[in-house]
Protein backbone atom coordinates (compact mmCIF):
# COMPACT_ATOMS: atom_id res chain seq x y z
CA UNK A 1 0.00 0.00 0.00
CA UNK A 2 1.16 3.48 -0.68
CA UNK A 3 1.51 6.05 1.89
CA UNK A 4 -1.62 8.19 1.93
CA UNK A 5 -1.02 12.35 1.84
CA UNK A 6 -3.72 14.23 4.20
CA UNK A 7 -3.80 17.84 4.78
CA UNK A 8 -4.41 18.28 8.83
CA UNK A 9 -6.81 21.02 9.98
CA UNK A 10 -5.39 23.94 12.36
CA UNK A 11 -7.08 22.23 15.53
CA UNK A 12 -4.91 19.11 15.60
CA UNK A 13 -1.84 19.62 18.30
CA UNK A 14 1.21 19.97 15.70
CA UNK A 15 4.14 18.97 18.31
CA UNK A 16 2.11 15.63 19.48
CA UNK A 17 1.30 14.92 15.62
CA UNK A 18 4.64 15.62 14.90
CA UNK A 19 6.37 13.20 17.49
CA UNK A 20 3.63 10.31 16.59
CA UNK A 21 3.90 10.69 12.84
CA UNK A 22 7.50 8.52 13.54
CA UNK A 23 5.23 5.90 14.10
CA UNK A 24 3.07 6.38 10.92
CA UNK A 25 4.15 4.61 8.32
CA UNK A 26 1.12 4.45 6.38
CA UNK A 27 0.55 8.39 6.11
CA UNK A 28 1.92 11.69 5.52
CA UNK A 29 0.28 14.20 7.68
CA UNK A 30 0.71 18.07 6.50
CA UNK A 31 -1.00 20.91 8.61
CA UNK A 32 -2.82 23.13 6.71
CA UNK A 33 -0.75 26.07 6.96
CA UNK A 34 2.71 24.10 5.79
CA UNK A 35 0.75 23.60 2.23
CA UNK A 36 -0.55 27.26 1.77
CA UNK A 37 -1.18 29.56 4.57
CA UNK A 38 -4.15 31.06 2.66
CA UNK A 39 -5.88 27.83 3.06
CA UNK A 40 -6.27 28.96 6.75
CA UNK A 41 -8.76 31.35 5.53
CA UNK A 42 -11.09 30.02 3.25
CA UNK A 43 -14.08 27.83 3.26
CA UNK A 44 -13.77 24.47 4.25
CA UNK A 45 -15.31 23.55 0.29
CA UNK A 46 -12.58 25.50 -0.81
CA UNK A 47 -10.17 23.93 1.06
CA UNK A 48 -11.20 20.63 -0.51
CA UNK A 49 -11.21 22.30 -3.88
CA UNK A 50 -7.97 23.59 -3.77
CA UNK A 51 -6.16 19.87 -2.28
CA UNK A 52 -8.01 18.39 -5.32
CA UNK A 53 -6.27 21.13 -7.36
CA UNK A 54 -2.74 21.06 -5.55
CA UNK A 55 0.43 19.79 -7.62
CA UNK A 56 0.54 17.21 -4.82
CA UNK A 57 -1.60 14.07 -4.98
CA UNK A 58 -3.67 14.64 -1.76
CA UNK A 59 -6.04 11.85 -0.54
CA UNK A 60 -7.89 13.98 1.44
CA UNK A 61 -8.18 16.36 4.82
CA UNK A 62 -7.97 15.41 8.47
CA UNK A 63 -10.50 17.74 10.39
CA UNK A 64 -12.33 18.34 13.56
CA UNK A 65 -14.55 20.06 12.41
CA UNK A 66 -17.72 18.32 12.45
CA UNK A 67 -19.83 20.61 11.26
CA UNK A 68 -18.75 20.42 7.62
CA UNK A 69 -20.91 17.03 7.53
CA UNK A 70 -23.65 19.03 7.86
CA UNK A 71 -22.94 21.91 4.91
CA UNK A 72 -24.53 20.62 1.82
CA UNK A 73 -21.73 22.28 -0.07
CA UNK A 74 -18.66 21.15 1.63
CA UNK A 75 -20.46 17.43 1.12
CA UNK A 76 -21.19 17.99 -2.69
CA UNK A 77 -17.83 19.38 -3.48
CA UNK A 78 -16.70 16.47 -1.30
CA UNK A 79 -18.41 13.67 -3.89
CA UNK A 80 -17.03 15.72 -6.66
CA UNK A 81 -13.45 15.74 -6.18
CA UNK A 82 -13.27 12.07 -4.77
CA UNK A 83 -11.27 13.34 -1.58
CA UNK A 84 -11.19 11.28 1.99
CA UNK A 85 -12.67 13.74 4.38
CA UNK A 86 -11.66 12.17 7.93
CA UNK A 87 -13.79 13.62 10.84
CA UNK A 88 -12.65 13.62 14.90
CA UNK A 89 -16.21 13.80 16.12
CA UNK A 90 -17.66 14.20 19.18
CA UNK A 91 -13.74 15.67 20.51
CA UNK A 92 -15.04 18.96 20.91
CA UNK A 93 -12.51 20.65 21.66
CA UNK A 94 -9.90 18.20 23.29
CA UNK A 95 -7.47 18.26 20.56
CA UNK A 96 -5.62 15.24 22.52
CA UNK A 97 -8.90 13.36 22.03
CA UNK A 98 -8.87 14.10 18.51
CA UNK A 99 -5.27 12.92 18.01
CA UNK A 100 -5.94 9.21 19.64
CA UNK A 101 -8.55 8.88 17.69
CA UNK A 102 -7.00 10.07 14.42
CA UNK A 103 -4.27 7.90 14.96
CA UNK A 104 -6.05 4.77 16.17
CA UNK A 105 -7.76 5.06 13.37
CA UNK A 106 -5.76 6.27 10.26
CA UNK A 107 -3.94 2.59 9.40
CA UNK A 108 -7.62 1.67 8.58
CA UNK A 109 -8.76 4.68 6.62
CA UNK A 110 -5.67 4.54 4.60
CA UNK A 111 -6.02 1.18 3.93
CA UNK A 112 -9.67 1.51 2.48
CA UNK A 113 -9.15 4.69 0.92
CA UNK A 114 -9.38 4.97 -2.63
CA UNK A 115 -9.12 7.88 -5.17
CA UNK A 116 -11.85 7.28 -7.43
CA UNK A 117 -14.64 7.16 -4.62
CA UNK A 118 -14.81 9.96 -1.99
CA UNK A 119 -15.02 8.70 1.21
CA UNK A 120 -16.64 10.36 4.70
CA UNK A 121 -14.48 8.71 7.76
CA UNK A 122 -16.41 9.91 11.04
CA UNK A 123 -14.44 8.75 13.97
CA UNK A 124 -15.85 8.21 17.27
CA UNK A 125 -14.78 7.95 20.98
CA UNK A 126 -16.12 4.73 22.60
CA UNK A 127 -16.99 5.85 26.04
CA UNK A 128 -18.05 2.44 27.37
CA UNK A 129 -18.72 1.52 30.91
CA UNK A 130 -16.12 -0.40 32.41
CA UNK A 131 -16.47 -4.43 32.19
CA UNK A 132 -16.35 -6.63 35.18
CA UNK A 133 -13.69 -8.42 35.84
CA UNK A 134 -15.97 -11.60 36.94
CA UNK A 135 -17.87 -11.47 33.23
CA UNK A 136 -14.24 -12.14 32.09
CA UNK A 137 -13.64 -15.47 34.44
CA UNK A 138 -17.23 -16.31 33.22
CA UNK A 139 -16.02 -16.03 29.95
CA UNK A 140 -12.77 -17.81 30.58
CA UNK A 141 -14.77 -20.57 32.07
CA UNK A 142 -17.16 -20.83 29.58
CA UNK A 143 -14.15 -21.11 26.77
CA UNK A 144 -12.68 -23.88 29.12
CA UNK A 145 -16.03 -25.83 30.08
CA UNK A 146 -15.66 -24.71 33.75
CA UNK A 147 -16.98 -22.03 36.34
CA UNK A 148 -15.85 -18.75 37.20
CA UNK A 149 -15.91 -19.62 40.94
CA UNK A 150 -13.84 -22.83 40.39
CA UNK A 151 -11.11 -20.71 38.52
CA UNK A 152 -11.60 -18.02 40.86
CA UNK A 153 -11.11 -20.16 43.58
CA UNK A 154 -8.23 -22.31 42.26
CA UNK A 155 -6.20 -18.11 41.43
CA UNK A 156 -6.67 -16.22 44.24
CA UNK A 157 -4.19 -14.80 46.78
CA UNK A 158 -4.86 -16.25 50.51
CA UNK A 159 -4.19 -13.48 52.48
CA UNK A 160 -0.68 -13.33 52.98
CA UNK A 161 0.12 -13.39 49.26
CA UNK A 162 -2.23 -10.38 48.58
CA UNK A 163 -0.32 -8.39 51.72
CA UNK A 164 3.07 -9.33 50.02
CA UNK A 165 4.38 -6.57 47.84
CA UNK A 166 6.85 -7.53 45.27
CA UNK A 167 8.68 -4.49 45.53
CA UNK A 168 9.62 -4.51 48.97
CA UNK A 169 11.37 -8.16 48.76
Amino acid sequence: MAQRLFALDNNFPEPIVTVLQDYLVEAELVPVRLIDERLQTVDDWELLLALHHHERPWDGLVTTDSSMLEQAREMSVLCQTKLTLVAAMAAGHDPVMATGLLFTHLPNVCERTRPDVAQLWPLRPANRPHTDPWERLTAIGARDDREATDIYDENKLDGTGLARDPLAE
